[in-house]
């Protein structure tokens, strides 16, 4: 019967000593007020152009990336929603390398 006194009473001690360093740094932080003023400049807007770049696995970056793997004579064979196929010559002959149609052209399977 002790024991679960001792063991509460600890238990007690670690939740009090928890909840005292949270209020702590929590009261840290006062209250701030600001002005803040934005400002619109309508010449820029109008000069502004979308980014024209491919949002997934460029062609010419997977067959690039194939070759630094060690392929020769790559070419890009298959361009899906998903994947990017590349074929090309390795060490015990032709081979084929998938990457995922997404920004960096992850492999996939080899």
């Amino acid at each position: 019967m002790t024991s679960m006194i001792v063991k509460a009473g600890i238990a007690a001690l670690v939740a009090l000593t928890g909840l005292s360093a949270t209020a702590s740094t929590a009261a840290a932080g006062g209250p701030e007020f600001g002005i803040h003023v934005q400002y619109h400049d309508r010449d820029r807007d109008r000069h502004w152009r979308p980014d024209h770049r491919p949002r997934g696995c460029a062609p010419w970056l997977a067959e690039r990336k194939a070759d630094r793997m060690g392929l020769r004579r790559t070419r890009v064979v298959d361009v899906s929603r998903r994947t990017v196929s590349v074929v090309g010559f390795g060490r015990r002959g032709p081979d084929r390398v998938v990457f995922a149609n997404v920004r960096g052209c992850p492999l996939i399977r080899r």
